[in-house]
């Protein structure tokens, strides 16, 4: 594709993300007029101009702090584990049907169960790491686990009859399976980890966290705020989704260079 016609792409799908997004505030505005109570439903722009209310808050940041590194330790906690565990189910049929039970039962309970089981057990300042590690490993380790599961039989051959090395037996044969499967399991993961980070912090309510402010929004019926934080959450989540998956692509992209 030459590069006039691979802009043009780009600017068509741009307008019609921008025609979609019309398309719902639209539908947004027109339920708010349907509705006709703030304390029901906010209007697009109240919400908008409340989160720039927010931005000029230094509370505001520092709350986004809060959680926003309790949240990402949880997601980078479980994909660490998941990759380790699925890598040691993959090498060994114990571990793995030791493992896989416990899989099951985690992705089976819900969110609400572990959050106020955790809650005896631990400080509900760092309740949304253990909640969001918990909520994201099950994904992590069963989708990489497969993509172990299916590497090609005869590259795995011919890599011993050529005596390839362990090391690029890693690199050029498992790591370009299984990463399909990991930016699949990251995908899926990282709404997890947001999702259910955010729920415990709004159960624990620990000081200084999105959470807490969620709570406060809801138990005052300050609409707007909680609109506002729900938006906050969409866009931060969002973020650091494209964040993760371009440092991906761009591992992928110097595998490729480095394997050429």
């Amino acid at each position: 594709m030459d590069k006039p016609t691979e802009t043009k792409q780009r600017l068509k799908g741009l307008v019609m993300k921008l025609l979609v997004l019309g398309f719902w505030l639209l539908l947004w505005q027109l339920v708010y007029l349907w509705v006709g109570h703030d304390l029901l439903l906010s209007s697009p722009l109240s919400v908008f101009l409340t989160v720039l209310d927010f931005l000029k808050d230094l509370d505001f940041w520092k709350t986004i702090l809060f959680s926003s590194l309790r949240i990402i330790a949880g997601f980078l906690l479980s994909l660490v584990i998941g990759v380790i565990l699925s890598v040691a189910s993959y090498k060994s049929r114990w571990i793995s049907e030791l493992i896989a039970p416990l899989m099951r039962i985690i992705k089976a309970t819900p969110v609400a169960s572990f959050i106020i089981l955790a809650l005896i057990w631990i400080n509900s300042r760092n309740l949304s790491v253990l909640i969001s590690f918990l909520m994201v490993v099950p994904v992590v380790y069963m989708n990489v686990l497969q993509g172990l599961h299916e590497t090609d039989r005869k590259l795995l051959e011919m890599a011993k009859i050529f005596h390839i090395t362990r090391r690029k037996m890693i690199t050029s044969v498992y790591i370009p399976s299984v990463m399909p499967y990991l930016i699949t399991s990251v995908t899926v993961g990282l709404g997890f980890c947001w999702k259910s980070g955010i729920a415990a912090e709004v159960i624990g309510r620990p000081s200084g966290s999105i959470g807490e402010r969620l709570y406060e929004a809801k138990l005052y019926i300050m609409t707007k705020e909680l609109f506002a934080w729900t938006f906050v959450i969409i866009i931060i989540s969002v973020l650091f989704e494209k964040i993760v998956m371009l440092l991906l692509q761009l591992l992928k992209k110097d595998r490729v260079n480095h394997n050429s």
